[in-house]
């Protein structure tokens, strides 16, 4: 179950020493590490989690710690992009334990034994902006959220159908027919908790950055393996791949100001307020001048996926709602991503106009069911934050994975260095993939998890 772990410093001209480390505060409160997956703990925001989260990192995957099922981890932390690293990332096993209501209606939820009904496993990456402590806290926090979560529903979960009443009651007759029409598995229960879990982790983030005065967001992207299922989910721009023999396949998709425009004007067009007179929630194919005063352009607006034209007025001349192409377009002129966590505190410059409100910490959640794959000792999956993804395509990504673990079978050490070599193509040296002159400046935090294992591991409880 050993696993390595790799991290270098980058810059064009090589490798630099380690930033300096966070500068203390005036008045520091000691740090308490929360609990990692197992055991009981009280939640986040309560007294055992800690009121001003110190701005250092969660400790990382080490080489010859046990990572789940040999996954292989590696990072690159930009000392010109970040002067403290703004990746993060947290595995380990999932412990969830059985509870079930008493005889009393009104008895609360109790443990029925100490030791773990499902166990699962558990990956999750954090691309922070605006510093490293939404990251952080992310981390800390999210793991024991889902672990709530997912003990809230875990008797539905192992149930042949989801039951109406958890409790075991039964009001209505029919009640199994009702949930067997509206499709309802079990499932839909995990992804439940995974969408629940990214929601008060989030909250959490926005009272404990309030409280310490401190800023910052962030994306996650989380895969858990629970009952023979993997379970990806992802709030914002980094991404995962199943990688096979003659299969890639997307496990997520990107949500960004471009990717998610009709949500995002259609929120602008029921709250025009939330623009402060200062945007246009249109779209126009440039920003508009005032020579185009009174011509028809192109435009587009919520209710639209096509274009069509209307006579630019003064109003239209007012920046974009969501403005630049590609990599480059940006929220209110401020945010490259439209999903994640944290920003509560997130202003256009010099403005009051808030970004929160334009941001979902929701994510979309994938569902591969890997008992059904027939899987071979080569078939991974890869999850990297954005600065990957920036330079390698998924087809290139793929080919790297393919070349390199035939030959590595008998490395124990072979997906953290399948993930160190995904990184080193990044940087534009002359063996690499990507496009000549194509480099990513960005923080980078991968991780290569081997399906084999598990497939081997699936089993209910």
């Amino acid at each position: 179950m050993s696993a390595g772990w790799f991290r270098r410093r980058f810059l064009p001209g090589g490798p630099l020493p380690a930033p300096r480390p966070p500068r203390p505060r005036s008045s520091p409160v000691p740090y308490r590490r929360p609990r990692f997956l197992r055991g009981s703990g009280s939640g986040p925001g309560t007294a055992d989690a800690p009121r001003r989260p110190d701005v250092r990192p969660v400790r990382s995957p080490a080489r010859g710690r046990a990572l789940p099922w040999n996954a292989g981890y590696a990072e690159i932390i930009n000392a010109e992009k970040s002067e403290f690293n703004e990746d993060q990332a947290a595995c380990g096993q999932l412990c969830i334990r059985r509870c079930e209501f008493g005889a009393e209606e009104d008895q609360e939820w109790q443990t029925l034994c100490p030791e773990e009904f499902l166990t699962g496993h558990y990956w999750a990456l954090f691309d922070g902006h605006g510093g490293p402590a939404a990251a952080i806290l992310a981390a800390n926090t999210l793991h024991s959220c889902l672990r709530r979560q997912l003990e809230a529903v875990v008797e539905g979960m192992v149930a042949t159908q989801p039951p109406m009443h958890l409790s075991g009651r039964s009001i209505c007759p029919s009640d199994p027919q009702f949930v067997e029409e509206k499709g309802i598995r079990a499932e839909d229960l995990v992804i439940g908790a995974l969408e629940s879990a990214f929601q008060e982790c989030d909250e959490v983030i926005g009272r404990e950055l309030e409280a310490s005065g401190q800023v910052g967001g962030c994306t996650a992207l989380v895969a858990v393996s629970l009952q023979g299922k993997l379970y990806v989910a992802n709030a914002g721009d980094s991404r995962a791949i199943l990688v096979r023999k003659d299969e890639v396949r997307p496990l997520s998709s990107e949500f960004t100001p471009e990717t998610e425009r009709q949500r995002i004007q259609q929120l602008a067009f029921v709250y025009p307020e939330l623009l402060a007179g200062e945007f246009t929630r249109l779209e126009f194919p440039r920003r508009l001048k005032g020579d185009d005063l009174g011509q028809k352009v192109l435009f587009r607006d919520h209710h639209m996926r096509g274009w069509s034209y209307k006579c630019v007025e003064k109003s239209d001349l007012k920046y974009p709602l969501i403005h630049g192409q590609g990599r480059q377009a940006r929220l209110l002129g401020t945010l490259a991503v439209s999903r994640g966590l944290g920003d509560h505190q997130l202003r256009v410059l010099d403005t009051n106009i808030q970004l929160k409100p334009f941001l979902l910490a929701v994510p979309q959640v994938t569902v591969l069911d890997v008992d059904q794959l027939e899987l071979q000792e080569e078939d991974v999956v890869v999850m990297a934050t954005d600065g990957l993804w920036d330079v390698l395509s998924n087809e290139q990504v793929a080919r790297l994975v393919r070349s390199f673990l035939p030959g590595n079978r008998e490395d124990s050490h072979r997906f953290s260095e399948l993930a160190q070599m995904l990184i080193h193509s990044t940087q534009g040296k002359d063996d690499s993939l990507t496009e000549e002159g194509q480099v990513s400046y960005d923080d980078i935090s991968v991780f290569v998890i081997p399906l084999h294992s598990q497939g081997q591991r699936s089993s209910g409880h």
